[in-house]
Formats: C-alpha cells, structure tokens, sequence
C-alpha cells in the first residue's frame, strides 16, 4: 500500500469492478506446404522469414505467387496450397498464416535455388541481381533506367561551381556547354560523370575516376538516380525510384534494395554489391560506375533457379527455432506454432504424396502439431481419388480430437487457364481442407464458434470428385469422416461435422472448438492474476470475470439451459482448494460449461389423430 510520509491530500484510482475476459479469435487460419515463391528459412532474418499474415488472396499472390503450377524436382505439380488459400478467401475467410515449405536440392552447396544475374563493373568489380527468395519464378526481368534532374549548378559567390541537392556521393553529369545535353534515360557516359564530394565545412568537390574535377561555372550539371523496374510473371509490375549508389545517401539502392530488411518487405529481387571492396583502385568513383553498369546491363532477366526438392512428411513438420542461433528459425508447420492466433490447421499438400503410407505420416504430422498446441483443430484432406474402403482405412488410423476429416476432393475449373475455342477448360482436383477452413472462419463469423460448421454452401466448385448418397453417408458419418454432397435445390454442402474421435464427449467439432475458445481465453485472460494474494479477494474477483464472460456465451446461445445456473457454474473457493494446495501456491478454479450439441439427426414422429383420440 502506498506510504503516507506528509501531511497533505492524496488522490488514489481505485477499481470496484471485476476484471473482464476478452474472447480469443477463433477464424485465424494456418497452413504450411509448397509454393512458388515467398520466405524461407535459410534466407537471413527472423523477421523476414517467418509465417505471414495474409488478408486477401491478391496479398498472398505478391508474396507467395499466383496459381500455376510449381515444380519440386522438376516435375510439374499442382499448386495445392494457392488454390487452397483462393479457395479459404473465397469461402469467408479473412486471415491467414502461410508457412512456406522449401527443400534445397543441394543444401551442402552456396546454390541455395535463387535466381541471380551478375553485372560487371568498368574497371573491374561486379555487383549481382539476386532473387530474394528461391524458385522458378524469381526468374524475374529487371529493368534499371537513368532519371535526370534539371540543371542544379549555381555559383555561390566564390567562382566555384556547386550543385544543389547533391550530398556526399551523389553521381552527377557534368556537360560543357558547347556539347549536347542527354536527357531521358540516355545512357550515362563515365567520361561525363563524377562523384560528389562534401568535406566537414560542406564544401563540394568533384571526383572522376582518381582525379578531381573543375566544372566550369557555364557546364550543365544533372542528379543521375536510378529506377529499377521488376517485372514478376510478365504482369506483376514493382518500381523503385529515385535510387542512389552511395552508401551514404539516404535511398542508396544497396539500403532500399537489400535482403534483410528491403524499403518493400514483399521485394522481388536484391542488389549483392560491396560498397567497399577490397584494392579497388578508384573507390571513390564506384557509384558512377556502378549506376552505369546497371543501367547498361544487356541481359535483364535473372536465371539459373529450381523449386527445389519433394518434401516429406518430416519436411512439412518441420523443425523448431534454435535458441542459440537466431539465423535457425522454425520451418514448416512448427513454424505456425509460434503464432498465438491460429486456431484452425491445414496441410493441403498431404493428400497427393507417392503413396497412401506417406500421406498418413504428413497427414499424422498435422494432427501431432494440433494437439502439442492444444488451442487449434486440424482439417485433414484424405488421399486424392480414395475409394470408399480406402477413405475408411484411412480414416481408421486416426484417432485425435483435435481433428477433423473431409471427403471428396473438390473439381474447379482451372482459372490459370481459359477453354480454347471448341475444347473445353481444362479441370482441376483440390483437396477440400481449403474450402472448409474457410467455412470455418465464415460460420464464426457470422454465427460463432459454438454453431456446428455443417449444413454450409461450398463456394468455388463445378462439383465433387465422386456423389456421395444417403447409403454412402450413412457408412462414412458414424465412422467420423465428414461427407460434402451435392444436393438438387440445395447446391453443395459440407455434411458432417464429427472429430476423428473415439470419445464420444468429442464427438462434435463445434463442441471441440467451443472448449478450445474457452481455454485459450482463460489462459490469456487471466494471466493477472498470477503472483497476486491468494485469498478470498482473487478468487472472488475469477469467479465474477469467469461468470461475465460465460454468462455472455449462453445468452449468444453457445451454452444449453433456460437459465444461466442451468448452463454453466464457477467454483473457486476453499472448497476448489486443500490447504496444500494454498501451500504450494495453487488456485484452483473448477468451471463447468453444458455446450450445445448440433441436431445432427432431426426426427420428426408422425401419427394419425382423431378428436376423439385423447393424447
């Protein structure tokens, strides 16, 4: 308590109401597997490499590529996990984490699968255009044009030539006056260029090559800068302006252009150069020649990349970070484990693996990262065209309730291409776990995540791999596979909402997920009250925040029972605690939820009446 030392008025803030627990987010999905481009691991920077947040299927196309296919051991693939985050977007969902899973063909080597293109400097020397990250399609074309200023000369007083705006390194054009002005993106001659020079007093001096230079004050004197143009897939345009060569000024290409922590986080390429290197005989002109060298490049496109290698089922689990070295992050799925947000899990790659065995294992991968975390539910995909005793011994090798199974693959029309006159477009198959997940996200939005994710339109299909009927259904539901059907008046619907579950207290994904929203906000929520006097004022103050939040969940109509007594209770109290327990600083606090189960099986009972039948 505060110390009155002094006469005098003191004003204290003082709370005479219960803390109040504020609901985890429910619809924040994670999915992890190949794409065509985007962060990796190895490339330096934690912050650089890590899952990002995707808010819109454009976003994730500028950060991991678009549609087509990818190519791991090049052999051509389907893109599963693009098409599963179009298909997430395109169902309700609104953020995504995305985990990129790359395998480097030859990780012993300095290859590391990106694109590069070496330029070479006048005088000796090279600087190398680099893709960012790995893959085939940072075989981008980049396109460096000279941006002129007007003529910045002036005489301050003294009969020496200064140029204004020029700081220390700026590259300058210096023309006579009897001689033609270049304008535009002409070409820079080095004959005509110089290094700006700015000494303590700031007074400017000249350098060409290693001498210095003496402009006339009747010269015409331009600012060279560079744009750098970056054509991604021939339709992705990015534009980098007004870009210097020094290291010291403020937008040097090396600072904006860089592979750690680029000006653009989503950049395309980097610019690996030395700004000093070793015996250069001219340093000082260096960014003259450097600004000319890569405006004069003849061959703009970077070559020389792969998708790297298949992953297996340990690829897609991936690795933790390691502590000791910031530069060894998580990979693959682990990776997502770092992200407190995400509550549902996908691996769209597991269902097209060499061999049922082998989907199995990522698949198996998957539900493992579910229940290690606790707080998310997986959305497996069963292999790509299964048979209906193949989807049954597939779902029998499970038993998790931190997962859930879906069935059929789902056919699209390919949207990377379009029908040629008289043939018609070609189609695609795609595992279902993209469509669901963002039926998920929609049903919590737009209901909560008490409401069953079933009875749902699917967006986004032409139809299902195979027609599952009545007979079919009733084979697969009680098994715990979760059947999408198509149905006449109706359209295509997710049909099932059952865990992989042996217990049949988890029998249901909402019921599952209720209780994961329920943890995780008491463990967030409630983070206060640890090292906090354990008596009766704690747990008083729990027990009001826990009844509030819960007494909001029944009257949204997550919680069963015509009162609030009937639907949920909170002890904590020494009843909840023995006096070993206050010993050992524990506090105990025992609450009770009656979820609301999904009228899976609606029964109508239908008889004959009379009026003189007495019910």
């Amino acid at each position: 308590m505060p110390e009155y030392l002094s006469p005098g008025v003191y004003v204290e803030e003082v709370s005479f109401r219960a803390k109040s627990l504020e609901g985890v987010p429910t619809s924040t999905t994670g999915m992890t597997g190949l794409t065509r481009y985007g962060p990796v691991w190895y490339r330096r920077g934690p912050s650089s490499n890590a899952p990002r947040l995707i808010t819109s299927f454009t976003e994730f196309e500028r950060v991991y590529g678009g549609l087509e296919p990818t190519r791991p051991d090049n052999e051509e693939r389907i893109n599963y996990l693009a098409h599963a985050a179009r298909a997430f977007f395109l169902n309700g969902g609104q953020r995504l984490y995305v985990s990129r899973v790359f395998v480097q063909n030859n990780p012993a080597t300095d290859y590391d699968g990106c694109a590069r293109r070496a330029v070479t400097l006048a005088g000796g020397g090279t600087a190398t255009w680099r893709a960012r990250w790995p893959g085939v399609m940072g075989q981008v074309h980049v396109a460096c044009e000279v941006l002129r200023s007007k003529n910045l000369g002036f005489d301050p007083g003294n009969g020496v030539l200064q140029v204004k705006r020029a700081r220390h390194g700026a590259v300058v054009e210096i023309i006579p006056a009897a001689g033609p002005i270049p304008i535009g993106n002409a070409a820079p001659s080095l004959a005509q260029t110089a290094v700006v020079q700015v000494d303590a007093a700031g007074v400017q001096t000249f350098v060409r090559n290693a001498a210095p230079v003496v402009p006339a004050l009747t010269d015409t004197v331009q600012l060279l800068e560079l744009r750098v143009r970056v054509t991604v897939d021939d339709e992705r345009i990015d534009v980098h302006d007004e870009l210097a060569t020094h290291p010291d000024q403020k937008r040097c290409i090396g600072k904006i252009l860089q592979l750690d922590d680029p000006e653009d986080e989503n950049a395309a390429v980097w610019l690996d150069w030395d700004p000093e290197p070793p015996a250069d005989p001219e340093p000082l002109f260096l960014p003259a020649r450097l600004l000319a060298a890569l405006h004069g490049n003849p061959s703009p496109r970077l070559s020389t990349s792969d998708d790297g290698a298949m992953p297996d089922d340990v690829a897609f689990a991936g690795r933790e970070a390691d502590l000791d070295d910031t530069t060894m992050t998580a990979t693959g799925l682990a990776a997502l484990g770092d992200i407190d947000d995400i509550a549902i899990v996908a691996l769209p790659d597991s269902g097209d693996m060499v061999d049922t065995d082998t989907s199995f294992a990522t698949a198996s991968a998957l539900v493992g990262h579910a229940e290690r975390l606790r707080y998310r539910i997986a959305v497996v995909d069963a292999p790509r065209q299964s048979s209906m005793n193949e989807i049954r011994n597939f779902r029998g090798r499970f038993d998790s309730k931190y997962a859930a199974m879906y069935h059929p693959w789902i056919e699209i029309l390919d949207p990377t291409e379009r029908a040629s006159q008289g043939a018609p477009q070609k189609r695609l198959l795609l595992p279902p776990s993209g469509f669901v997940t963002g039926i998920y996200a929609r049903s919590d939005i737009e209901r909560g995540v008490h409401k069953a994710p079933a009875n749902e339109v699917v967006r986004g299909l032409t139809r299902f791999e195979m027609n599952i009927n009545k007979g079919r259904n009733d084979v697969l539901n009680p098994e715990g596979v979760n059947c999408l059907r198509f149905f006449d008046g109706r359209g295509n619907r997710v049909w099932g909402a059952r865990t992989m579950s042996s217990d049949p207290e988890w029998k249901y994904v909402n019921v599952r997920r209720l209780f994961i929203y329920l943890e995780h906000t008491l463990d967030k929520g409630t983070q206060w009250a640890v090292f906090e006097p354990n008596n009766e004022r704690l747990w008083a103050n729990v027990r009001r925040m826990v009844e509030d939040f819960l007494y909001v969940l029944w009257r949204d109509g997550a919680l069963l029972g015509e009162k609030p007594e009937q639907a949920y209770f909170v002890r904590c109290d020494r009843t909840t605690m023995s006096q070993n327990d206050l010993d050992n600083g524990r506090m105990i606090c025992l609450v009770g939820v009656a979820p609301v189960k999904p009228a899976e099986f609606v029964i109508f009972r239908v008889g004959q009446w009379t009026a003189d039948v007495k019910s």
